[in-house]
C-alpha cells in the first residue's frame, strides 16, 4: 500500500509548526499550540467529475498524474504494501503488517491524481473509545489483549478507490419454468397412498432493460484486508467534495496498487453479475434455465477518489491483525486472536449441558 503523508501543509501563525486537519472541527489545527489555522481551499486542484474511461485507458495527460508534491516511496518486503511519504518522514516499520523490512520502491509511472475525496468526519478520540468498547465485547479474545493499550497506534489514512459509471442496454432470453403438481400413487406397507409430485413446465421468455450503474466501487488498496474493507462500506460517494490538499494535512494517503485497467475489469465483472440478477428478476415463473444476455455498455466513466479510514495494526504472537473504521460513517470491522483456553472451556461447557439434558431425558 502506498502512502503520501501531508500533501502540502499550512504553517501555524503562532508557532510555525505544521497544522493538521481536524475532523471534529473541520479546520486546520496546530497540534502543538492548538491555534486554528486559516486556510482557503483551492478549488482549482480538482473537481468532482467523471472521466471518460476509454480515453483514459488510451492516454492520460501529465496533469492527471502525480501528487503535485515531492515524495519518496518504500515497499514492504513482507506484505508488499507501497508507502509514499514526504521526504522528511522516515518509515521505521510497515504500517500494515508491522514488518521493519522496507526497501526502495521504483514506480513505473506517477499515480493518477485523485479528483475528489470524502473528508474525515469521525475524530481520533471517538475512534479510540469505539475500538476499546469493541475489544471489550470480544469474549474469545485473550485477556492480555484487552489489557494492552493497542489504540495508541491508530492512524488515519486516505484510501484510494476507483468508481465507475456505465449505461447498459440489454436483451435477454431464457426458458421460464412454472411449477405444477401431479398426484402420484405409490404402495407402502401393503397399502396404496398418494403424494404430490412437483413438475416444471418450460416456456420460452425474453425481455429487455435499460440500467445505469452509478459509482460502482473498486478499492485500489492491497494493504488492507478486503473482507474488512467490504464490511465498513459503503462510502457515500454522493457526498464527495473536490480534492484539496488541506483535508489531507496530518493524514497518510495511500497510492493505489490496483491500476485503472484492472479496476475497470473488476468493475465490469461486478456490473455483469448485477445485470445477471436484474435479468433473473424479470424472468416470469418459478425457476429458469439457459439464460442468455446480450448487453451493450456505453457512456463508461470513472473517478479516482480518496476515502477516509482509521487503521489499527498490531501483532499478537507474531501474527498481524487489523481493525478498520470508516472515517466518514464510523462503521467498524476488525480481526482479533482467539483464546484457545476460552474455546476449550466453551466446548466443555456445551458437552456438560448436553450430558445433563440427556441424563434428565433418560430419567
Amino acid at each position: 500500500m502506498s502512502e503520501v503523508e501531508a500533501l502540502g501543509s499550512d504553517s501555524c501563525p503562532a508557532c510555525g509548526a505544521k497544522a493538521n486537519w481536524s475532523p471534529a472541527k473541520q479546520l486546520l489545527i496546530c497540534p502543538y499550540c492548538g491555534t486554528e489555522v486559516p486556510c482557503e481551499l483551492d478549488r482549482d486542484t480538482g473537481k468532482v467529475q467523471e472521466i471518460p474511461l476509454a480515453a483514459a485507458l488510451r492516454d492520460l495527460s501529465e496533469d492527471d498524474r502525480g501528487w503535485q508534491t515531492e515524495k519518496i516511496s518504500v515497499q514492504c518486503s513482507s506484505c508488499h504494501a507501497v508507502m509514499v511519504f514526504d521526504p522528511d518522514r522516515v518509515g521505521q516499520n510497515c504500517d500494515f503488517c508491522g514488518s521493519p523490512a522496507l526497501v526502495p520502491y521504483a514506480e513505473l509511472k506517477s499515480p493518477i491524481r485523485p479528483r475528489s475525496l470524502l473528508p474525515f468526519q469521525v475524530g481520533e478520540t471517538e475512534i479510540r473509545e469505539s475500538i476499546r468498547q469493541w475489544y471489550a465485547g470480544r469474549w474469545f479474545a485473550p485477556n492480555s489483549l484487552k489489557s494492552k493499550g493497542l489504540v495508541d497506534t491508530v492512524k488515519g489514512y486516505y484510501i484510494p478507490y476507483w468508481t465507475f459509471d456505465a449505461q447498459v442496454s440489454a436483451q435477454w432470453r431464457a426458458d421460464a419454468g412454472h411449477y405444477y403438481y401431479e398426484t402420484q400413487r405409490y404402495r407402502e406397507g401393503g397399502q396404496w397412498k398418494t403424494r404430490q409430485v412437483r413438475r416444471v413446465r418450460w416456456v420460452p421468455a425474453h425481455g429487455s432493460l435499460e440500467h445505469f450503474f452509478d459509482d460502482e466501487p473498486v478499492p485500489g488498496t492491497r494493504g488492507l484486508r478486503p473482507k474488512l474493507l467490504r464490511k465498513i462500506e459503503p462510502f457515500p460517494t454522493n457526498e464527495l467534495i473536490p480534492y484539496d490538499k488541506a483535508y489531507l494535512a496530518g493524514f497518510v494517503v495511500e497510492h493505489y496498487q490496483v491500476v485503472l485497467l484492472d479496476a475497470a475489469q473488476r468493475a465490469r465483472a461486478a456490473m455483469d453479475e448485477q445485470l445477471h440478477q436484474i435479468c433473473v428478476n424479470q424472468i416470469p415463473g418459478d425457476t429458469y434455465r439457459n439464460l442468455r444476455i446480450d448487453a451493450d455498455y456505453s457512456g463508461e466513466t470513472f473517478k479516482h477518489i480518496l476515502v477516509p479510514v482509521w487503521l489499527l495494526t498490531y501483532q499478537y504472537s507474531g501474527k498481524p491483525y487489523q481493525v478498520l473504521v470508516n472515517g466518514y460513517t464510523g462503521k467498524m470491522a476488525g480481526e482479533y486472536p482467539k483464546s484457545v483456553v476460552k474455546i476449550v472451556l466453551l466446548v466443555l461447557f456445551v458437552i456438560f449441558v448436553i450430558g445433563l439434558i440427556a441424563l434428565f431425558a433418560n430419567r
